[in-house]
């Protein structure tokens, strides 16, 4: 949804790259181990294929109650890995390994 919201008003995948992951590992305090693809951060990192479609059904939500705003929709941008710390956990279609994070708290 997001990506789909942020390409209708002109900006960029850079752009939500720092909407998402630079500035609130600044607000966080982590900005020196989160938030930049770097050495020495940590590899917390999503494949996306920007171009592609979909439409949100209640069978693709990941979550216990099947029930969003969503469903119906038809949404670009389709998520084809996620890796946490370097360490995939999601290779579209389905989660690989869960409960892997840890909680982050500020400072």
């Amino acid at each position: 949804m997001l990506w789909t919201a942020a390409q209708k008003r002109g900006a960029s995948l850079s752009d939500l790259t720092h909407w998402l992951s630079t500035n609130p590992a600044k607000l966080i305090g982590q900005s020196h181990r989160k938030g930049q693809i770097a050495q020495g951060y940590d590899a917390d990192l999503l494949i996306l294929n920007p171009e592609q479609t979909f439409e949100v059904t209640a069978e693709l939500l990941q979550h216990r109650h099947k029930v969003s705003p969503y469903v119906g929709q038809r949404l670009r941008g389709v998520v084809e890995q996620t890796y946490l710390a370097g360490q995939p956990v999601y290779q579209r279609p389905e989660f690989v390994a869960l409960n892997q994070g840890q909680l982050l708290t500020s400072r």
